[in-house]
């Protein structure tokens, strides 16, 4: 079900790329520190034994070299941002920032320079002594075996990092987990919304911006408080402003401050993917727009992501009843299939019209969705095919590319007029 809003918000912070950096850097510094405690239960022979006075020629290699390093790898992944945004969407750019191995790869390197740094300030007191020398020593040997690892690991993902297969594949896995998420939370948990009964008050938006986030549970408990019902209108995704209403309440006492919702409904000013599967589909039909500009005319990314929303949304299929809800005084509306093959491929179809290939592949990847027999299919790829249809009519030059094209659409029409 929904999580809370405290604990999204915690698993959102956590993901912020100088949260791990810090936390490696904190690491760093407590294993510097760490050979002070431990140095008493070092054998007196075991200094001598394993050569402990090349730590001071580590440390000082190790802080030079991962000072650079860590610089360098700070330009590597802006550029990759930069090369992201411009050759798929902006929008994609914030789940290249969220990449674990980029993230760990960056704090390993900061936190080997603060730990090597801090390692010398003490050194240079004499406050390790001897036997503090060993233990440094030995965590010194564990930082370079893990700055080798992470090199490696690193060299891996500069092969992938910020090209266009690699920033399809994160938006792709992004829509998917939210529309799965979805599908096997249709309600949040709540009642389907029907309709709004008539004596419903409305209750407004103090903010304007998207709604990102939404706890179901504070809902329902916000309903009990007024010993009513609350129904849902501004779903993940949704533009509010504090003219339209976020949800309608019926009960004894209602709530008539715009702010009742605020521990509800978390209102930014960008859309996020958590919970938010539309989003993920609009950025995948962002990057077919694109390619498809004359500034880019790369109509291989434009069909490569037909494939990728063929796949996202043939997960509807999975739908299933989610069983006795927990919230009874919550009431939420469905996921509409229209509202996401309109976000899926009307802006494809726009501007791939004028190319055959384009169009021929949008035809077919409807025509595949309209044979999965997932309720309301038929309809929308219908619908989606005869708008393709007109764009294509207008903008191909060769008859022929035309009765291809028709021919296709006629196949999606007809596949819908056979489904019970």
């Amino acid at each position: 079900m929904t999580t809370s809003k405290t604990l999204w918000r915690i698993v959102r912070f956590s993901r912020k790329i100088w949260v791990r950096a810090a936390l490696y850097s904190l690491l760093a510094v407590a294993a510097a520190l760490l050979a002070l405690v431990l140095k008493p239960y070092v054998p007196d022979d075991l200094p001598t034994a394993i050569g402990a006075d090349a730590v001071d020629s580590l440390l000082t290699i190790l802080g030079s070299s991962m000072l650079a390093v860590t610089t360098f790898t700070l330009n590597i992944m802006v550029s990759s941002y930069a090369s992201a945004a411009g050759a798929a969407t902006p929008r994609a750019t914030g789940l290249l920032i969220e990449d674990d191995t980029s993230q760990s790869v960056l704090a390993t390197f900061l936190g080997s320079f603060l730990y090597s740094l801090i390692g010398l300030i003490i050194l240079r007191t004499g406050l390790y002594g001897a036997h503090g020398r060993v233990v440094l020593f030995g965590f010194t040997v564990f930082v370079i075996l893990t700055i080798t690892v992470t090199f490696l690991r690193w060299i891996n993902r500069l092969s992938t990092l910020g090209r266009i297969q690699d920033t399809l594949s994160r938006v792709e896995d992004a829509a998917r987990e939210a529309l799965n998420w979805r599908v096997a939370n249709p309600y949040f948990g709540g009642m389907p919304l029907q309709e709004i009964p008539a004596d419903a008050e409305p209750i407004y938006s103090r903010a304007i911006g998207y709604v990102s986030h939404v706890d179901a549970g504070a809902l329902s408990s916000l309903a009990s408080d007024f010993d009513g019902d609350l129904y849902l209108i501004a779903t993940p995704g949704a533009f509010v402003e504090p003219s339209s209403p976020v949800a309608y309440v019926r009960g004894k006492n209602p709530p008539k401050e715009t702010g009742a919702l605020d521990d509800c409904i978390t209102i930014e000013n960008e859309r996020t993917y958590s919970q938010d599967p539309r989003f993920g589909v609009i950025v995948l039909s962002e990057i077919a727009s694109r390619a498809l500009s004359p500034a880019v005319n790369d109509p291989g990314t434009a069909i490569d992501v037909l494939g990728r929303l063929v796949r996202v949304l043939s997960d509807l299929g999975g739908a299933a009843d989610e069983g006795m809800p927990l919230y009874e005084n919550l009431y939420v509306p469905r996921l509409r299939t229209h509202d996401l093959f309109n976000d899926a491929f009307r802006a494809i179809g726009r501007d791939g019209a004028g190319l055959v290939e384009v169009a021929i592949r949008l035809q077919k990847s409807l025509r595949m969705l309209a044979r999965t027999g997932i309720a309301h299919f038929e309809s929308a790829a219908t619908e989606q095919s005869q708008i393709a249809l007109h764009h294509a009519e207008k903008a191909l030059a060769v008859d022929e590319d035309k009765a291809i094209v028709r021919a296709l659409a006629a196949s999606v029409a007809a596949q819908a007029s056979r489904a019970p």
